[in-house]
């Protein structure tokens, strides 16, 4: 993150400020965590005024980016860094970008377990690859621990169930990063629609057009000393070289986790596990989950749909990539109302002048929101003619969605104030706002990876009548590393 996406503390304090004031505007009718219904297992009740302590779990890429969103939060103590790549730890925690935050002295763990132990954490910051979030947040969640988890919440549809269980069994807040609930902006424009501001909404259309390299293809094992490896053919930069001395100081077992045993390859490591289904769930349940999630609430649907239908495959050069490079998919809830999503990694033409971003079509119009989270447009009738809409400054906030390490401070705030007030009502993404936009997703790349269209059972959260379907809902884990079937 550059100099110039740093905000000052009080451009940063008026925006906490207008994300807070409506946060009840997009919560679930099917409710949120109730700190009150089971009881805290660790953990102190914290003040309105008293500092919260967090330890960031996952420090590459998007993780990184958090820390240095959470340490510039007033009051709050980035104590610990955790990761399995212990490489990472010095230029982290030696960052000249927090150099003037006197808090900011943190440690270094690489089991997360040993995080969860400490007393004096509070919350934990999720940032590792998708196959952990679960896992690592029902952890923390039984270790007493509030934990803020990166988007998509879970991995596979089954995790998403558990996590609502725990998050209401051990007593302690989730939040999901999905952090357009807490861009003013967006907020803005999900009121318009939900006030009626184009008629009845009866489709959202959400797009991931997002230029995607092969990232070609490796041979297992360690690479060779002084080898030179790209995260994809026409990246400028180079990654560290995964040599051996390099991989001793990583912990391969804790990075694969629930996910079976594999031999090391540079491809399934960091960053490209997103196109690989033991670790991703590719860009549709990458950069997907963002604009699935503005769909969901644009339309009002706080429940699964009915039916899923998805088609697509991977075009390029060659790559070790099990993704879908091209995807598209079609849900269709209850009562006929439609969301559609695409994914498109190759050359593109925008629609609604959008290629991040969604679209939201009325009985009286249509509205498109960027993907930055700063723009958002209406028009009315056939010639469309242009209604309310919103173009906030880049010195007000928003991020740019292809760049990888974007942050979004009122999210993070929203989190910490919910924590110190002790109210789950006023997190702007819940474990179950999460789990229900994580779950289109990982329906759609289920449908994909079956080469059919499924029905699903929204209240048992099962697929009707496809066995092998049924079994992509959740995954075989390796042990210790399993989600208990009762949390």
């Amino acid at each position: 993150m550059s100099k110039r996406r740093e905000i000052s503390r009080r451009d940063f304090a008026s925006r906490s400020i207008l994300a807070a004031a409506g946060v009840a505007a997009g919560k679930s009718a099917l409710g949120a965590n109730r700190a009150e219904s089971g009881p805290a297992i660790g953990g102190r009740v914290l003040g309105a005024n008293d500092r919260v302590v967090v330890a960031n779990i996952g420090i590459r890429g998007q993780g990184d980016s958090l820390k240095r969103g959470f340490a510039r939060l007033p009051n709050v103590e980035v104590k610990t860094l955790c990761d399995v790549d212990e490489n990472l730890f010095a230029t982290r925690a030696q960052d000249p970008e927090l150099k003037d935050v006197a808090t900011f002295r943190p440690g270094y763990q690489r089991d997360l377990r040993r995080v969860f132990d400490d007393k004096d954490v509070d919350a934990v910051i999720i940032a590792t690859p998708n196959h952990w979030h679960a896992l690592a947040t029902i952890w923390g969640l039984q270790a007493g621990k509030h934990v803020y988890v990166e988007k998509p919440s879970t991995h596979t549809v089954w995790e998403g169930r558990k996590m609502v269980e725990a998050a209401s069994r051990y007593g302690k807040l989730v939040q999901v990063g999905t952090m357009n609930r807490s861009r003013p902006a967006v907020r803005e424009a999900i009121k318009f629609l939900h006030d009626g501001g184009i008629g009845e909404v009866y489709m959202a259309r959400g797009l991931c057009f997002k230029p995607r390299p092969s990232i070609g293809k490796y041979a297992d094992g360690a690479m060779a000393p002084g080898e030179k490896y790209k995260l994809n053919v026409e990246s400028r930069e180079y990654e560290p070289t995964y040599d051996n001395a390099y991989l001793a100081n990583v912990s391969y077992d804790l990075w694969l986790g629930p996910a079976p045993v594999r031999p090391f390859n540079r491809n399934r490591f960091h960053y490209n596990w997103h196109w690989h289904w033991d670790y991703g769930n590719g860009d549709t349940g990458n950069q997907g989950p963002h604009q699935f999630d503005i769909a969901r609430w644009g339309l009002r649907k706080n429940e699964h749909p009915a039916r899923i239908r998805s088609g697509g495959g991977y075009f390029g050069d060659e790559s070790s990539q099990e993704t879908p490079n091209l995807h598209s998919t079609i849900f269709e809830y209850g009562d006929g109302k439609i969301l559609e999503f695409g994914t498109r990694g190759g050359y593109t033409n925008e629609e609604g002048s959008q290629r991040i971003g969604n679209l939201f079509y009325g009985t009286k119009g249509w509205v498109w929101i960027d993907g930055d989270g700063r723009k958002w447009q209406s028009y009315f009738g056939r010639k469309d003619e242009k209604g309310p809409g919103a173009d906030v400054p880049k010195t007000q906030g928003g991020s740019d969605p292809l760049v990888l390490t974007s942050t979004e401070y009122p999210h993070y705030q929203n989190f910490i104030d919910a924590i110190r007030a002790n109210d789950p009502k006023l997190l702007a993404c819940d474990a179950l706002e999460g789990h229900l936009s994580s779950s289109l997703p990982h329906l759609a790349n289920v449908s994909y990876r079956v080469g059919r269209a499924l029905a699903f059972d929204g209240r048992t959260e099962s697929i009707v009548g496809d066995a092998e379907a049924n079994k992509l809902l959740t995954r075989e884990y390796r042990k210790p590393y399993v989600i208990p079937d009762k949390v």
